[in-house]
């Protein structure tokens, strides 16, 4: 893991801690050999998120279950920019780093966010309510 030390004093370090990292890392990679089986139940949608970031003074959320281990500035996630329309799909650290909401505020992680649900349940329930709720 020491590899990912500078990508992650660079950027992640603003929005989470290095335990998270490295478990993000892991389930990035869990996620490669799983695509690399072709084996049917992707471990993307079973996985937990691991983090939660919201804009304090906006509505968007996104909750976390991975970062690509060969770009780690790449997360995969549910995204949600509080418009309604939710997304799977991946989001770029860096972008994150540097979005303000309205009031300047940055982007921050939720400390007491534990995963209850695996990534696709979130996704399930966040479309029944058109925003996550987590």
């Amino acid at each position: 893991m020491h590899i990912y030390k500078r990508v992650y004093e660079t950027c992640h370090r603003h929005l989470m801690n290095w335990s998270e990292f490295e478990g993000l890392i892991r389930q990035g990679v869990a996620r490669r050999e799983d695509d690399a089986t072709d084996s049917e139940g992707s471990v993307a949608f079973t996985q937990r998120p691991l983090v939660k970031l919201f804009t304090p003074d906006a509505q968007a959320t996104w909750l976390l279950s991975e970062l690509d281990p060969e770009e780690p500035e790449l997360a995969f996630g549910l995204c949600d920019l509080g418009l309604g329309f939710l997304e799977l799909g991946d989001v770029s650290i860096i972008e994150l780093v540097k979005l303000r909401g309205p009031l300047g505020l940055p982007v921050e992680q939720d400390q007491h966010f534990t995963a209850k649900l695996s990534l696709w349940d979130y996704a399930q329930q966040a479309r029944q309510h058109q925003r996550t709720v987590a």
